[in-house]
Protein backbone atom coordinates (compact mmCIF):
# COMPACT_ATOMS: atom_id res chain seq x y z
CA UNK A 1 0.00 0.00 0.00
CA UNK A 2 1.22 3.22 -0.46
CA UNK A 3 1.91 5.51 2.05
CA UNK A 4 -0.53 8.15 3.04
CA UNK A 5 0.18 11.61 2.14
CA UNK A 6 -1.28 14.72 3.31
CA UNK A 7 -2.39 17.32 0.79
CA UNK A 8 -2.26 20.75 1.19
CA UNK A 9 -5.93 22.36 0.07
CA UNK A 10 -5.66 25.27 -2.10
CA UNK A 11 -8.04 27.16 -0.90
CA UNK A 12 -5.35 27.33 2.04
CA UNK A 13 -2.72 28.86 -0.25
CA UNK A 14 -3.47 32.60 -1.16
CA UNK A 15 -3.29 33.67 -4.75
CA UNK A 16 -1.36 36.22 -6.25
CA UNK A 17 -4.24 38.16 -7.30
CA UNK A 18 -4.44 37.90 -10.69
CA UNK A 19 -7.26 35.77 -12.95
CA UNK A 20 -7.63 34.64 -16.68
CA UNK A 21 -10.32 32.87 -17.76
CA UNK A 22 -11.11 31.56 -13.92
CA UNK A 23 -7.52 30.59 -13.66
CA UNK A 24 -5.82 31.97 -10.83
CA UNK A 25 -1.94 31.68 -9.73
CA UNK A 26 -1.37 30.52 -6.21
CA UNK A 27 1.16 32.42 -4.30
CA UNK A 28 3.51 29.57 -2.97
CA UNK A 29 6.41 31.18 -0.54
CA UNK A 30 9.55 30.05 -1.65
CA UNK A 31 11.68 27.84 0.62
CA UNK A 32 13.52 29.36 3.44
CA UNK A 33 16.79 28.03 2.26
CA UNK A 34 16.60 28.83 -1.00
CA UNK A 35 15.88 32.87 -0.05
CA UNK A 36 18.86 32.93 2.48
CA UNK A 37 20.66 31.62 -0.64
CA UNK A 38 19.36 34.60 -2.46
CA UNK A 39 20.24 36.77 0.11
CA UNK A 40 24.08 35.90 0.74
CA UNK A 41 24.43 36.16 -3.17
CA UNK A 42 22.99 39.62 -2.61
CA UNK A 43 26.19 40.65 -0.03
CA UNK A 44 28.63 39.08 -1.87
CA UNK A 45 28.05 40.78 -5.08
CA UNK A 46 28.07 44.28 -3.13
CA UNK A 47 30.87 43.53 -1.23
CA UNK A 48 32.58 41.91 -4.71
CA UNK A 49 32.12 44.96 -6.14
CA UNK A 50 33.27 47.20 -3.22
CA UNK A 51 36.60 45.42 -3.05
CA UNK A 52 37.57 44.23 -6.72
CA UNK A 53 36.86 46.16 -10.06
CA UNK A 54 33.73 45.64 -11.07
CA UNK A 55 31.78 48.63 -12.63
CA UNK A 56 32.54 49.84 -16.17
CA UNK A 57 32.94 53.71 -16.23
CA UNK A 58 33.90 56.34 -19.79
CA UNK A 59 37.54 55.33 -19.69
CA UNK A 60 37.90 52.69 -17.43
CA UNK A 61 36.52 50.88 -14.29
CA UNK A 62 36.32 51.19 -10.81
CA UNK A 63 39.64 49.51 -9.01
CA UNK A 64 37.91 48.40 -5.84
CA UNK A 65 39.72 48.99 -2.68
CA UNK A 66 42.25 46.36 -2.99
CA UNK A 67 43.66 47.74 -6.46
CA UNK A 68 43.55 44.43 -7.60
CA UNK A 69 43.42 43.49 -11.11
CA UNK A 70 44.45 40.45 -13.56
CA UNK A 71 46.46 42.56 -16.01
CA UNK A 72 48.47 43.36 -12.38
CA UNK A 73 48.35 40.05 -11.38
CA UNK A 74 49.97 39.00 -14.21
CA UNK A 75 52.21 41.47 -14.90
CA UNK A 76 53.75 40.87 -11.38
CA UNK A 77 54.13 37.34 -12.62
CA UNK A 78 56.01 38.46 -15.70
CA UNK A 79 58.10 40.18 -13.52
CA UNK A 80 58.73 37.29 -11.17
CA UNK A 81 59.89 35.58 -13.86
CA UNK A 82 62.23 37.88 -15.34
CA UNK A 83 63.68 38.56 -12.10
CA UNK A 84 64.17 35.10 -11.70
CA UNK A 85 65.60 34.65 -15.12
CA UNK A 86 67.79 37.98 -15.13
CA UNK A 87 71.17 36.29 -14.60
CA UNK A 88 70.79 33.56 -17.09
CA UNK A 89 69.72 36.56 -19.40
CA UNK A 90 72.85 38.56 -18.71
CA UNK A 91 74.91 35.21 -18.91
CA UNK A 92 73.30 34.88 -22.31
CA UNK A 93 74.14 38.50 -23.93
CA UNK A 94 77.72 37.93 -22.46
CA UNK A 95 78.46 34.94 -24.25
CA UNK A 96 79.95 34.46 -27.38
CA UNK A 97 77.47 32.54 -29.17
CA UNK A 98 80.48 30.43 -31.24
CA UNK A 99 80.55 28.65 -27.59
CA UNK A 100 77.83 28.70 -26.06
CA UNK A 101 76.47 25.20 -26.78
CA UNK A 102 79.62 24.33 -24.72
CA UNK A 103 77.69 25.91 -21.92
CA UNK A 104 75.29 23.21 -21.63
CA UNK A 105 72.49 24.74 -18.81
CA UNK A 106 72.76 28.14 -20.23
CA UNK A 107 72.19 26.53 -24.03
CA UNK A 108 69.53 24.56 -22.83
CA UNK A 109 67.58 27.86 -20.90
CA UNK A 110 68.42 29.45 -24.19
CA UNK A 111 66.83 26.91 -26.62
CA UNK A 112 63.86 26.46 -24.50
CA UNK A 113 63.20 29.93 -24.11
CA UNK A 114 64.24 30.67 -27.99
CA UNK A 115 61.25 28.02 -28.64
CA UNK A 116 58.90 30.11 -26.86
CA UNK A 117 60.01 33.18 -28.92
CA UNK A 118 59.88 31.37 -31.79
CA UNK A 119 56.56 29.78 -31.03
CA UNK A 120 55.22 33.89 -30.38
CA UNK A 121 57.01 35.42 -33.05
CA UNK A 122 58.21 32.96 -36.39
CA UNK A 123 55.57 30.13 -36.49
CA UNK A 124 53.13 32.47 -38.11
CA UNK A 125 55.71 32.40 -41.27
CA UNK A 126 57.97 29.19 -40.57
CA UNK A 127 55.23 27.00 -39.23
CA UNK A 128 55.00 25.53 -35.51
CA UNK A 129 57.62 22.73 -36.49
CA UNK A 130 59.54 25.41 -38.28
CA UNK A 131 59.18 23.11 -41.44
CA UNK A 132 58.34 26.30 -43.74
CA UNK A 133 55.31 26.92 -46.30
CA UNK A 134 55.77 28.15 -49.77
CA UNK A 135 57.62 31.93 -49.75
CA UNK A 136 58.95 30.42 -46.08
CA UNK A 137 62.43 29.07 -45.45
CA UNK A 138 62.11 25.09 -44.07
CA UNK A 139 64.74 26.09 -41.20
CA UNK A 140 65.08 21.79 -40.32
CA UNK A 141 67.11 21.47 -43.30
CA UNK A 142 70.61 22.91 -44.16
CA UNK A 143 69.81 24.84 -46.87
CA UNK A 144 70.57 28.88 -46.31
CA UNK A 145 70.14 31.96 -47.72
CA UNK A 146 72.32 33.76 -46.24
CA UNK A 147 74.56 31.21 -43.63
CA UNK A 148 73.63 28.63 -41.18
CA UNK A 149 76.33 29.30 -38.57
CA UNK A 150 74.49 30.69 -35.16
CA UNK A 151 76.26 34.43 -35.83
CA UNK A 152 74.83 34.52 -39.12
CA UNK A 153 71.63 33.18 -38.16
CA UNK A 154 71.84 35.95 -35.32
CA UNK A 155 72.55 38.49 -37.37
CA UNK A 156 69.55 37.22 -39.76
CA UNK A 157 67.16 37.34 -36.77
CA UNK A 158 68.59 40.86 -35.39
CA UNK A 159 68.49 43.05 -38.73
CA UNK A 160 65.98 41.04 -40.99
CA UNK A 161 65.86 40.78 -45.10
CA UNK A 162 64.96 43.33 -47.33
CA UNK A 163 62.73 45.75 -44.44
CA UNK A 164 62.56 49.53 -44.51
CA UNK A 165 62.63 49.44 -40.53
CA UNK A 166 66.85 48.26 -40.21
CA UNK A 167 69.68 49.54 -42.22
CA UNK A 168 71.65 46.97 -41.47
CA UNK A 169 69.11 44.28 -42.89
CA UNK A 170 70.15 41.74 -45.72
CA UNK A 171 69.65 42.77 -48.85
CA UNK A 172 69.36 41.74 -52.87
CA UNK A 173 67.65 41.79 -55.11
CA UNK A 174 66.43 39.83 -58.10
CA UNK A 175 65.97 41.70 -61.68
CA UNK A 176 62.52 41.22 -62.90
CA UNK A 177 63.68 39.28 -66.05
CA UNK A 178 60.38 39.62 -67.94
CA UNK A 179 61.60 43.12 -68.44
CA UNK A 180 64.62 42.51 -70.13
CA UNK A 181 64.46 39.01 -71.86
CA UNK A 182 61.60 37.71 -74.34
CA UNK A 183 59.09 34.95 -73.66
CA UNK A 184 61.11 32.49 -75.76
CA UNK A 185 64.29 33.41 -74.06
CA UNK A 186 62.66 33.10 -70.19
CA UNK A 187 61.52 29.68 -71.22
CA UNK A 188 64.60 28.17 -72.40
CA UNK A 189 66.08 29.73 -69.08
CA UNK A 190 63.26 28.14 -67.07
CA UNK A 191 64.18 24.19 -68.61
CA UNK A 192 67.82 25.16 -68.14
CA UNK A 193 67.33 25.76 -64.21
CA UNK A 194 65.08 22.87 -64.03
CA UNK A 195 67.53 20.77 -65.57
CA UNK A 196 70.30 22.03 -63.06
CA UNK A 197 68.81 19.54 -59.97
CA UNK A 198 69.28 16.94 -62.45
CA UNK A 199 73.13 17.58 -62.33
CA UNK A 200 73.00 19.33 -66.04
CA UNK A 201 75.85 21.61 -66.84
CA UNK A 202 75.05 25.51 -65.28
CA UNK A 203 77.11 26.68 -68.70
CA UNK A 204 76.08 24.28 -71.09
CA UNK A 205 73.59 24.53 -74.34
CA UNK A 206 71.64 28.01 -75.10
CA UNK A 207 70.52 27.52 -71.69
CA UNK A 208 73.79 28.23 -70.14
CA UNK A 209 74.56 30.75 -72.36
CA UNK A 210 71.62 32.87 -71.11
CA UNK A 211 72.59 31.91 -67.66
CA UNK A 212 75.89 33.10 -67.97
CA UNK A 213 74.76 36.16 -69.40
CA UNK A 214 72.12 37.13 -66.86
CA UNK A 215 72.29 34.84 -63.73
CA UNK A 216 76.17 33.83 -63.36
CA UNK A 217 76.36 37.28 -60.81
CA UNK A 218 74.56 36.69 -58.08
CA UNK A 219 73.88 32.52 -58.51
CA UNK A 220 78.07 31.57 -59.37
CA UNK A 221 79.11 29.43 -62.30
CA UNK A 222 78.29 26.48 -60.59
CA UNK A 223 74.71 27.76 -59.63
CA UNK A 224 75.45 26.69 -56.56
CA UNK A 225 74.33 30.56 -55.06
CA UNK A 226 76.24 33.17 -52.83
CA UNK A 227 75.21 33.54 -49.08
CA UNK A 228 76.20 37.19 -49.23
CA UNK A 229 73.89 38.11 -51.35
CA UNK A 230 71.21 35.83 -50.49
CA UNK A 231 70.96 33.74 -53.62
CA UNK A 232 69.91 30.96 -53.67
CA UNK A 233 71.63 27.59 -54.55
CA UNK A 234 69.68 25.77 -57.96
CA UNK A 235 71.57 22.56 -58.23
CA UNK A 236 69.66 20.79 -55.26
CA UNK A 237 66.04 19.51 -55.18
CA UNK A 238 64.90 22.78 -52.08
CA UNK A 239 63.04 25.58 -53.79
CA UNK A 240 61.75 28.53 -51.51
CA UNK A 241 58.70 29.05 -54.25
CA UNK A 242 58.66 26.06 -56.26
CA UNK A 243 60.70 23.74 -59.54
CA UNK A 244 57.73 23.79 -61.34
CA UNK A 245 57.32 25.42 -65.24
CA UNK A 246 54.62 28.06 -63.63
CA UNK A 247 56.10 29.05 -61.04
CA UNK A 248 59.82 29.21 -62.38
CA UNK A 249 58.58 31.33 -64.87
CA UNK A 250 56.81 33.81 -62.37
CA UNK A 251 60.04 33.44 -60.30
CA UNK A 252 62.30 34.77 -63.01
CA UNK A 253 60.12 36.65 -65.41
CA UNK A 254 58.76 38.82 -62.38
CA UNK A 255 61.49 38.50 -59.60
CA UNK A 256 60.88 37.90 -55.77
CA UNK A 257 60.90 40.29 -52.80
CA UNK A 258 60.54 38.03 -49.59
CA UNK A 259 60.62 40.43 -46.24
CA UNK A 260 61.33 39.20 -42.87
CA UNK A 261 61.13 41.70 -39.84
CA UNK A 262 63.96 42.50 -37.91
CA UNK A 263 63.26 41.34 -34.88
CA UNK A 264 66.33 43.59 -32.92
CA UNK A 265 63.62 46.15 -33.05
CA UNK A 266 60.61 44.38 -31.22
CA UNK A 267 62.37 41.64 -28.91
CA UNK A 268 66.08 42.68 -26.51
CA UNK A 269 69.57 41.12 -27.34
CA UNK A 270 69.23 37.54 -24.98
CA UNK A 271 65.78 37.28 -26.79
CA UNK A 272 67.52 37.32 -30.21
CA UNK A 273 70.16 34.99 -29.04
CA UNK A 274 67.74 32.87 -27.70
CA UNK A 275 65.84 32.64 -31.09
CA UNK A 276 69.27 32.01 -32.51
CA UNK A 277 70.55 29.11 -29.85
CA UNK A 278 66.77 27.14 -30.76
CA UNK A 279 66.81 27.76 -34.88
CA UNK A 280 70.05 26.90 -34.64
CA UNK A 281 69.71 23.61 -33.13
CA UNK A 282 66.86 22.17 -35.34
CA UNK A 283 68.75 20.38 -37.25
CA UNK A 284 70.62 22.36 -39.70
CA UNK A 285 72.70 24.12 -37.90
CA UNK A 286 76.58 24.97 -39.42
CA UNK A 287 79.38 25.17 -37.15
CA UNK A 288 81.20 28.01 -37.01
CA UNK A 289 84.49 28.23 -39.55
CA UNK A 290 87.16 30.41 -39.33
CA UNK A 291 87.02 33.25 -41.61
Amino acid sequence: MCPMTTHKDDKDIGTTGHSWDGIEELNNPLPRWWLWTLYGCIVWAVVYTILYPAWPMVSGATSGVLGWSTRGAVAEEIAAVDEAQSGLRAELEATDLNTLAANEPLHRFAVQAGGSLFANNCAQCHGAGAAGAKGYPNLLDDDWLWGGQIEQVAYTIRHGIRNEDDPDARYSQMPAFGEILTRPEIDTLVAHVQSLSSGADPLAGAGGEMFSANCVACHGEDAKGNRDMGAPNLTDAIWLYGSDTATLTTTISKARFGVMPAWGLRLDEAEVRALAAYVHQLGGGEATTEE
